[in-house]
């Protein structure tokens, strides 16, 4: 027989048990409500992650589901993006309609992000609007034509042949800047108009890519001057105005031009009326803006030897053309314009879509880190379009 002392001990061994049981399984229940019995992500998490887009008077919203998308593929791209550091957001227009919007590290729906080599991209526009008012005759206008001050310097006689086609697409024959530290600082000091005649020529103008950040200052320069504007103005009055965008500083040279590589601050949703504007051939809620033509030109590959640098991207077969970037993601063809840090503007037209990031644009920094951040962003959106089905 038990003592009385004996059944008591017991009795507090019991529920001590007892509680302890209870709390293991709370704190296991906790860390489980998220994930299922295959390790994936709940129904529940899902429902929890709230991308639905803010509900502004600047773009018509709508829902992934409501648009013929699937919205799993939506949340996952979502999901893997709030993995992100250096992310500020991202945005998906299907069919004319914001269906997918959120900010990420410190980004907001205001916040005017620095597009960096996007601004190429706008540039590209505001050389046909030049041309529509008269300021430039064509794209087969010679570059030294816009600057008398250095035309009688050059030494390399093939400098007078270069074209603004030539420039737009990349194949003037100047050097990719980051090939060496030399052309890196040169770009940085910000005088441009000398280093027409100091920097060499690799090639023949016209036979060979290479991604020259000083020819879109050059043309940012010519744009001004052959307009006898400011280029911010002039693009707000003719470009951001007409999209009922804004644009936001744009940097200067120390000269005061405005900087054509990658000077403009745009928010995230303006940008993305700036890729529809290219996905619907130039059209604006009905007013042809920019020709159909232009944006064909403008989205046309002109070259099949531009690479990734080594950064192993999930884009592949890149091309060039005034401004924009072709590739292709699984059996998905598409056009982007790109900056660095992982600004993005991607147009399915197949799919009547639009994606865009911004992200830290990690301003004067080339190093490993900035871009294994920028590798990262490209490829969240890479696998996202390579989970979308053909249409």
């Amino acid at each position: 027989m038990f003592s009385k002392k004996s059944s008591l001990i017991s009795y507090r061994h019991f529920f001590r048990s007892v509680i302890i049981a209870v709390l293991i399984l709370s704190i296991l229940a906790s860390c489980d409500s998220s994930v299922n019995i295959d390790g994936n992500h709940s129904s529940e998490e899902f429902e929890a992650f709230d991308y639905s887009p803010l509900q502004r008077e600047d773009w018509e919203t709508s829902t992934p589901q409501e648009q013929g998308l699937e919205a799993d593929l939506v949340t996952a791209l979502y999901e893997d993006a709030d993995q992100l550091d250096t992310l500020y957001s991202v945005l998906v227009i299907k069919n004319g309609y914001l269906i997918a919007e959120e900010y990420f590290n410190g980004g907001s729906v205001d916040q005017k992000t620095l597009l960096q080599s996007v601004s190429k991209s706008y540039i590209s526009a505001l050389i046909w609007l030049t041309m529509d008012q008269g300021c430039i005759s064509g794209v087969d206008a010679r570059l030294v034509d816009f600057f008398p001050e250095i035309a009688g310097q050059l030494t390399d006689p093939r400098k007078n042949q270069i074209t603004i086609e030539d420039m737009l697409q990349m194949r003037s024959g100047y050097p990719d800047e980051e090939t060496r530290k030399a052309y890196m600082d040169a770009l940085y000091w910000g005088v441009y108009p000398p280093l027409i005649e100091d920097f060499p020529l690799v090639c023949d103008p016209g036979t060979c890519f290479n991604y020259s950040n000083l020819t879109y200052s050059w043309l940012a320069i010519l744009l001004s001057r052959s307009c006898e504007t400011d280029l911010r103005s002039f693009a707000q009055e003719n470009l951001f105005g007409p999209l009922d965008t804004e644009v936001g500083d744009w940097l200067q040279d120390r000269e005061g031009n405005r900087i054509g590589s990658g000077g403009i601050h745009a928010t995230s949703r303006d940008v993305a009326k700036f890729g529809q504007l290219y996905l619907n051939n130039g059209i604006y809620q009905g007013t042809q803006i920019i020709p159909s033509e232009w944006v064909q030109d403008s989205l046309h590959s002109y070259t099949e030897e531009a690479k990734d640098y080594g950064r192993s991207l999930v884009f592949k077969d890149l091309g060039y053309g005034y401004g924009w970037w072709t590739a292709t993601v699984g059996e998905h063809e598409f056009s982007f314009a790109w900056g660095h840090g992982g600004q993005l503007i991607v147009l399915l037209d197949e799919l009547d879509m639009v994606i865009v990031t911004t992200a830290d644009p990690f301003f004067g920094e080339h190093s490993g880190d900035s871009w294994t951040h920028e590798k990262a962003i490209m490829n969240l959106i890479g696998r996202f379009v390579e989970s979308l089905p053909d249409e």
